[in-house]
């Protein structure tokens, strides 16, 4: 009997599908992730890869993206735009875990599993959407 539960667990494993969001970090865009992107959809999940604000392709200047929000904005309208009772694994690498950490505060209720792959987490309380007007030097801070 435990050899046929054996095969039940690894039949549901197979079939449990995913919806990865990966979020990527300071200096580059949702290209970064082509080869796990790849390796993941070849295992039958779904994968979504953004570029936020003047990273990757996005053609948004620089001199205009002012806030966290701003920069974030790509990450917020995806999280958004998600229907009820979706919910998605998030993974951010470097900066983008500051990303992460601000989609966990505002999306707790889309939000399976959030990791950070050599990423930076921000205590709760200092979201960094807190920081309304950055600088610019202070922007950079941010994003690397």
């Amino acid at each position: 009997m435990s050899g046929s539960n054996s095969n039940d667990n690894n039949n549901n494993k197979e079939e449990q599908q995913f919806h990865f969001v990966l979020v990527h970090g300071a200096g580059h865009g949702g290209w970064c992730w082509y080869k796990i992107r790849t390796l993941l959809e070849a295992a039958g999940h779904k994968v979504t890869c953004l570029d936020l604000k003047c990273s990757g392709i996005d053609p948004t200047d620089f001199n205009t993206v002012f806030t966290f929000a701003d920069y974030n904005q790509p990450l917020t309208s995806f999280m958004s735009s998600l229907p009820p009772n979706h919910k998605v694994i998030v993974v951010g690498h470097s900066a983008g875990g500051k990303s992460v950490t601000d989609v966990i505060h505002k999306f707790a209720d889309k939000v399976h599993i959030a990791i950070y792959v050599a990423a930076f987490m921000i205590n709760i309380g200092n979201s960094a959407s807190t920081n309304e007007h950055l600088s610019k030097q202070e922007m950079l801070m941010h994003m690397s």
